[in-house]
């Protein structure tokens, strides 16, 4: 197995003033993976994401101990901007993110920052922002734009650089189910083309169990299931004041092999639940 792109050693903290936030957190999340972290309101997900992207503690300050490592370094002593190559945070405020006038200034800030030249700078704007479905849109007033649509610009200005790892704080928090599903779809397409490692926080798993490889469950600060999702999936099914985090979907799959002894597969959707359950039970009533 490959080396964890990022490794969380022992590693507590605490804002400024504040009782302690993250408790001994051991974890790690795997090169090209998927990643969904959930918990409940509260459980330091947030807090996560930004040590994670090296805000915590270097920002905000605060009491630590132990490590965080991104990309088998110890972001201990690096700027957020010496990370920001190789991984972009995405928060659920998005709209503090976002500095420019328009939508091209936007993607090209970050870009000249990194040290870009113009003709790459240019290069890069057309294609993030075709990546994120905002093709032409350079000269597009950020008043011009949707909610929805600003959300996409954030992203096409974090995609530009080309990170390894893209980390978001709850990126569907605001809107309708529709939406959702269309978010997701999006950032799979732009997952699968480019090969990155995705991360992100999520308390509706049915939105993004289609694409999901691993999961991370927080509660009260600690890590109470990580794993490849069909195995961290389990453990959570095993807390019963967790149980209700799982799709529903997963809920009954679980929920029928412990109730019949059966082995069921990874579903990904409903129709391969029915499909596997209606072979399942047909070959029962055969066999009796």
């Amino acid at each position: 197995m490959s080396e964890a792109v990022i490794k969380f050693k022992d590693f507590h903290f605490a804002y400024l003033n504040s009782e302690v936030v993250l408790h001994d957190i051991n974890m790690e999340i795997r090169p090209g993976s998927f990643t969904v972290l959930a918990g409940h309101s509260g459980a330091g997900k947030t807090t996560l994401c930004k040590a994670m992207a090296g805000i915590i503690p270097h920002y905000y300050g605060g009491r630590y101990a132990g490590d965080v490592e991104v990309l088998g370094e110890s972001t201990q002593g690096k700027k957020v901007a010496d990370l920001a190559m190789d991984l972009g945070l995405m928060l659920e405020d998005y709209e503090s993110q976002l500095v420019s006038l328009t939508a091209g200034e936007e993607i090209a800030f970050g870009l000249l920052n990194h040290g870009f030249n113009p003709d790459e700078v240019e290069l890069r704007t057309k294609k993030a922002l075709e990546d994120v479905g905002l093709p032409g849109r350079e000269n597009y007033q950020l008043d011009e734009l949707s909610g929805g649509q600003r959300q996409r610009l954030l992203l096409a200005s974090l995609l530009a650089v080309h990170p390894k790892i893209l980390i978001l704080d709850e990126p569907v928090s605001a809107m309708d189910p529709q939406g959702a599903l269309s978010l997701y779809k999006l950032l799979n397409k732009i997952y699968q083309e480019y090969k990155m490692t995705i991360v992100v926080v999520e308390h509706n798993i049915n939105f993004v169990l289609p694409y999901v490889t691993d999961l991370v469950v927080v509660e009260e600060g600690r890590i109470a299931a990580q794993g490849a999702f069909a195995t961290a999936a389990k453990q959570v099914y095993e807390q019963e004041n967790l149980r209700h985090m799982l799709p529903a979907l997963w809920q009954i799959k679980f929920n029928l092999e412990d109730k019949f002894h059966l082995s069921l597969g990874a579903w990904r959707s409903e129709d391969e639940g029915l499909a596997e359950i209606s072979k399942k039970f047909e070959r029962v009533v055969v066999e009796r």
